[in-house]
């Protein structure tokens, strides 16, 4: 029988490894798909490590259970940093196109110079 952490931790793997995968290719557009994958696993993972509580007050009471705000800020300020951080790369991509004519993040196609590509 599988349980829900080992559900969570897996899928939070799997969108590691995808994410990296991803960010080792060679293309800009892959790259940036990548940094996005890795900033949402990361961001299921701080809000799985704030632990999920039941039957707990969300603000401070006379007694009882409360439940941590902190990785639920954590998570939603890296959300708003992320996406800012995705259209600087996306932007930056996107010159770096402009500029050099390939979207290779090396800026050269593969099996060839600059000096072949400008006579072509």
């Amino acid at each position: 029988m599988m349980s829900l952490e080992f559900l969570v931790a897996t899928g939070i793997g799997f969108v590691t490894a995808t994410g990296i995968y991803l960010i080792l290719r060679g293309r800009t557009w892959p790259v940036v798909l990548g940094l996005s994958l890795l900033g949402y696993a990361v961001n299921v993972f701080i809000f799985a490590m704030g632990r999920l509580w039941q039957d707990a007050a969300p603000i401070l009471s006379a007694g009882g259970r409360v439940a941590d705000p902190l990785p639920q800020a954590l998570v939603l300020t890296a959300i708003v940093i992320g996406f800012a951080t995705t259209g600087f790369v996306i932007e930056m991509a996107l010159r770096s196109r402009h500029e050099t004519g390939t979207d290779h993040v090396d800026g050269q196609e593969s099996g060839k110079t600059p000096e072949t590509r400008d006579s072509a």
